[in-house]
């Protein structure tokens, strides 16, 4: 079967996602985990640590700039499963305005950033990479701000690692990914609808405001 853009999303929407074997693997598969990693955006956590590197201001970030690039860095690691098909499809939605990425620099160099697909409420990271410590957390952190702002409900991880584990994501069960995946797609929310933070500092505040708002309420 072949797989076009608009099957891709219907995937996405029906809580489905693709990944090959190898990157030299012309084949896809489609994977439905039996436990789905989420990330919470309005209770992402940010360490001391994190907090003081978001603060310093030797990096900048933007959104969709280098979509290309961001895969590019994902898919440079010894082992990973995007294949050239998965690379053209995810770059046609992009060009499709379904896909989004967001990047980390420094010394106008590329070092970190993630990508992944927007559907309805739910933000579907694909991946992510980080070339200089902390990279690839700086890049979820205003991530998940701006998921914060701009109408999203849902931040699908596929799966929970141990990295994602200390910025605060939890595994959940099948059945209550597609619930939480049915009432996002309800939900009309753009990534574009508001400009990317003006600083790591304002990213850190908001954030302190949200957890403390969620642990009052």
């Amino acid at each position: 079967m072949t797989v076009t853009p608009d099957l891709l999303l219907h995937a996405y929407r029906s809580g489905i996602f693709p990944m090959a074997e190898r990157h030299d693997d012309p084949e896809i598969f489609w994977v439905d985990p039996r436990r789905r990693g989420v990330l919470p955006i309005k209770q992402f956590h940010i360490s001391r640590s994190l907090a003081k590197r978001l603060k310093r201001d030797d990096y900048s970030v933007t959104l969709n700039t280098d979509f290309g690039g961001v895969i590019d860095g994902c898919a440079d690691r010894a082992e990973t499963w995007i294949n050239d098909e998965i690379r053209l499809l995810y770059e046609a939605l992009f060009d499709m305005g379904h896909a989004h990425s967001l990047e980390v620099w420094a010394d106008e160099a590329l070092v970190g950033g993630v990508y992944g697909v927007s559907v309805g409420g739910a933000f579907c990271g694909e991946s992510m990479f980080s070339r200089i410590t902390d990279a690839s957390k700086i890049a979820l952190a205003w991530l998940t701000d701006l998921l914060g702002r701009t109408g999203y409900t849902l931040f699908d991880t596929q799966f929970l690692t141990p990295h994602l584990a200390t910025l605060g994501a939890s595994e959940i069960t099948r059945s209550d990914y597609r619930h939480l995946l049915a009432r996002a797609l309800t939900v009309d929310a753009d990534l574009r609808r508001a400009p990317l933070a003006s600083s790591g500092a304002e990213v850190v505040a908001r954030n302190a405001a949200n957890r403390e708002e969620s642990s009052v309420s």
